[in-house]
């Protein structure tokens, strides 16, 4: 392998691994790994509100203690919190099916875009044969 191959090479892999990291970076900021830690604190919150709630409640019955407080208000917290985690999920899957939707969009895009290349490339290459073909 020559000299000129191996620069040619080393700066392809360099272009490689710099879109390889645009992606990592745009894939996390629709809800890949760089969300994760993001997801595990938010699910813990929810639940452990959900559970304060319900230990709440709980002991309320247990030890009837009279509160100026509804006593379905936990129940009523739970349903919020549920629905907002609810609504919080769909809104997350939403963004990683619009992601897809571009990605598979791009892919349509350069697929008819190689097409239409080879079918050129095809019409060029039968023109060339016909050409050599007479002259033989």
């Amino acid at each position: 392998m020559t000299p000129e191959e191996n620069v040619n090479l080393e700066s392809e892999l360099e272009h490689f691994r710099s879109e390889k990291e645009k992606i990592r970076q745009i894939v996390g900021q629709v809800g890949g790994k760089g969300s994760a830690k993001q997801d595990l604190m938010i699910n813990l919150t929810f639940l452990a509100i959900i559970l304060v709630l319900f230990i709440f409640d709980i002991l309320r019955h247990l030890f009837h203690m009279n509160l100026p407080l509804p006593p379905l208000l936990s129940i009523e917290m739970g349903v919020l919190l549920v629905s907002i985690k609810i609504i919080w999920m769909i809104y997350k899957q939403a963004k990683v099916e619009h992601f897809q939707f571009w990605i598979l969009n791009s892919i349509e895009f350069r697929l008819n875009n190689l097409s239409s290349q080879i079918n050129t490339i095809e019409k060029k290459l039968d023109k060339k044969l016909t050409v050599h073909r007479e002259q033989l």
